[in-house]
């Protein structure tokens, strides 16, 4: 069972810059996931052992403030923040360099039709950086075959920054799986609806709705078929995780 008073959270946006180079793990909490975890040991470890954890969610940030948590979280720090932070930095040291040679981003995830956007999207705006895709299979467990296909996709691809999107608990716990057979040096991402905030095919939250930590109503309101059991019922599931916690020793 995951416990957010024993987590390392990353504080605020401005410590995205502190993670070093090289092979890093990069996922994000919210209270979605951090339901989830509850009762997905797998997940739980994959978000608690991976290198960096960022709070993708007001509610965490304040849960951790409640339970007086080793970790302090000052803001949220949506996947968006962590993606357009990562591709404007590498974009920009592409330039600094003066080096005739662009920075290879791959996009494991999703489907063709929203990776075909992200390719044409990311050539506008982050000309510097070569963008390759890989489109996984559609089905709830892949197989060997399949894990091997996307093991063997990512090692030729040799990229300078991974991006794996395949949606929570999903996507963490593909990375965290299959960590130590994947031969990359650089950050590695679960950002899961970042790929189709980027390309176009869902609409993020308003600027004020994101400023008053009301993200998760809007897309409550604009995919109630989708997020209803997500927010009716995990909110108040997630308060009620945390009065558990709180009752519990650190």
């Amino acid at each position: 069972m995951l416990k957010l008073k024993s987590l390392q959270i990353v504080p605020n946006r401005k410590a995205l810059a502190q993670i070093p180079a090289g092979k890093v793990l990069i996922n994000t909490i919210n209270a979605h996931s951090f339901n989830t975890a509850q009762k997905d040991s797998l997940f739980a470890e994959a978000l608690a052992k991976g290198d960096y954890l960022i709070p993708d969610g007001a509610s965490i940030v304040k849960a951790c403030r409640w339970l007086k948590a080793k970790s302090q979280p000052i803001e949220r720090i949506a996947g968006w923040d962590l993606f357009t932070f990562e591709m404007e930095r590498l974009n920009a040291q592409f330039e600094s360099e003066h080096s005739g040679t662009k920075r290879r981003v791959m996009f494991m995830g999703s489907s063709e039709r929203v990776l075909s956007l992200i390719r044409e999207k990311a050539a506008t705006i982050y000309p510097n950086l070569d963008i390759v895709t890989y489109s996984p299979p559609y089905k709830p467990e892949f197989s060997d075959e399949d894990n091997q296909a996307v093991i063997q996709a990512i090692n030729d691809a040799d990229p300078d920054l991974l991006w794996i999107g395949m949606t929570a608990p999903k996507q963490e716990k593909w990375a965290y799986s299959h960590w130590d057979e994947l031969n990359i040096h650089c950050h590695v991402g679960t950002i899961g609806a970042v790929f189709d905030f980027f390309a176009g095919t869902a609409k993020r939250a308003p600027q004020w709705w994101q400023d008053h930590s009301l993200e998760w109503l809007y897309r409550l309101c604009t995919e109630p078929r989708r997020m209803w059991r997500r927010y009716v019922i995990g909110n108040p599931l997630f308060l009620w995780n945390i009065l558990k916690e709180k009752g519990t020793p650190f």
